[in-house]
This record gives structure tokens, sequence and C-alpha cells, in this order.
């Protein structure tokens, strides 16, 4: 973004020249690219000191990164990028577990419908359908999902964030595609599990169908699900920065993508820290829950 021509205040009115030496002098960006990065991070002392329990006075205004201070917004003056986030986080957390949860209801409902039919008209409808969701990308279900609910059947706002029905149609455009993965991983998986001798030794003792699938074909067969939820998730977050965009939900998603437009650095920075931490968090504790549902995983060993 910084080699690209152009800088955060260029889009505003012009500018006496001393103000907008006295706006970058503010901001630091009138300082070495390396010195801004070194003040961005936090504990090294650049003629100013930092914070106490990281060996300063206490006196320095801007705390850092590692301070968990992501600076102010050049964009939103009045706002600091911890504002920000604190304000729109919760939304795009809202926005995620409704389309996850949505995802997985989905998924793994056609995926047990479809290896228990396997081979009739039912499975391979279910497999059209799947991959039809995979293929298609979500801003396209967004429309599809507008037309439908919005003013065939007028059921759920169109854009804006007030309550949860304007993050249904969001949620929903957001899920659908992992949704549609997830029915064909769980249908794979199941058909392994099926295939099983201790499937076969249920069945054989005389448990019911329902006994069998619940307490036994569903925990192995969704081990392959439970290993994408890491890679789901981080593409939820992703995919989150269109839809946001198209619902005009004030998620940390529509900020990232303003962010970019208005070059305005510091939250650019602090949304992709906040991104990057979640998805690392999100997969280590996936890999926990691999090891909790199947003992064969030696956490250790892998």
């Amino acid at each position: 973004m910084r080699a690209v021509r152009g800088g955060p205040f260029d889009n505003d009115r012009a500018l006496h020249e001393s103000i907008e030496r006295n706006i970058k002098a503010r901001y630091h960006l009138d300082w070495h690219p390396f010195k801004q990065y070194l003040h961005y991070i936090g504990p090294f002392n650049l003629d100013e000191q930092g914070p106490e329990f990281l060996g300063g006075d206490g006196t320095r205004a801007f705390g850092g990164v590692l301070a968990g201070d992501f600076g102010p917004s050049f964009k939103y003056r009045d706002f600091t990028v911890n504002d920000i986030i604190g304000q729109s986080l919760p939304i795009s957390v809202s926005l995620g577990v409704i389309a996850l949860l949505w995802a997985l209801i989905l998924g793994l409902s056609v995926g047990v419908a479809s290896a228990l039919w396997r081979g009739t008209r039912v499975d391979v409808g279910l497999r059209l359908v799947a991959t039809a969701g995979i293929a298609v990308p979500n801003f396209t279900i967004a429309g599809f999902l507008v037309i439908l609910f919005v003013f065939v059947v007028p059921l759920f706002p169109v854009a804006g964030y007030g309550t949860w029905r304007h993050l249904v149609l969001p949620g929903f455009a957001l899920g659908g595609p992992f949704a549609a993965y997830i029915a064909r991983l769980t249908r794979t998986g199941m058909l392994e599990v099926l295939s099983q001798d201790y499937i076969r030794t249920a069945h054989a003792k005389g448990l019911p169908p329902a006994t069998v699938l619940l307490r036994h074909a569903i925990k192995g067969g969704v081990l392959p699900v439970v290993s994408y939820l890491g890679p789901a998730t981080a593409g939820i977050l992703t995919g989150s920065l269109v839809i946001e965009r198209i619902f005009a939900i004030p998620g940390t998603g529509s900020h990232f993508v303003n962010s970019a437009l208005n070059r305005d650095y510091t939250l650019a920075m602090g949304v992709t820290i906040l991104y990057t931490v979640l998805v690392y968090t999100l997969n280590t504790a996936v890999d926990f829950a691999y090891t909790l549902l199947d003992p064969r995983i030696d956490l250790e060993e892998s």
C-alpha cells in the first residue's frame, strides 16, 4: 500500500504546504519507513519513552502493537483503530457465527442424507446442489437471496444493521459455499465409516439404525469436517469483506476494505493483525478438538 502513489490525505482538499507538513509530522509520516515500523511495534526508544510495563516511563501517548495499541486512524480522526475494531468486531463475529452455524447445519444434514441414500436419485440431486454451491461465489448467492427474500417474498431487510434480521441474508450468503463443501466432506466421511467392520457388527447385534448412526457413524464421519473448520473460519473472515460491502454492514471487513481505499495504514494493519491472530487461534483450537474426537491422533507426534 505504501509503495503505490498517493497517501492518506491526498483525497482531502488542497492544503497549504505547512499544514500538510504538520499533519505528516503528527502521524510520523515524515519519518523513514523503517523508523515508522519500529515506532508502530512499540517497545523501542525513538526519542520518546514507551509504556511502563515495557520499560518506559509511561509518558508515551502511542503504546505500539505489543502494548495492544494499534494507533490512531488516519481517516476517522476522532477514533483510534482500537475504537473502530471494538465497535465493528462484534458485528462481524455475529455474522460469522450465523454463517458457520448455517454451513454446519445444512452441510452435515445434506452430507449424511446423501451417504444414507447413496446411489439413489436423492443422492445425485444433493451432490449436484453441493457442486453448484461450491462453484457459485457468495456474492452471486447474495444477489439471488436479495431478489427472493426482499422483492419476491419480503421477509428480511436488504441492507444495514440493527437487529438479528439484518444478518440472516448475509449469513446465508456467506455460509452457502462452505455448507456445500461440508456436505461433500460429510458424505465422503460417512461412506468410509459405514463400510467399517464395527458398523456391520453393530447392525448384526440388532441395534436400531438410528442408534448405529448417532452413536457410531456420525462421530467418525464428521472428522473431515472438524479438520476443515479452521480453513472454513478463515474463509468466512475473508469472505465477509465482500458480503459486508454488499449488505452495507458496518463490520470489520467493511472497514478493512475502506482502509485500503482510503490509505488508512494503521487501520489496515490493525485489522490484518487481528485476522491473523484469530485464524491462528482457531486453527490451533481445531487441532486440539480433532485429537479429542479421534484418539488415534497423537498431538505431540503430529
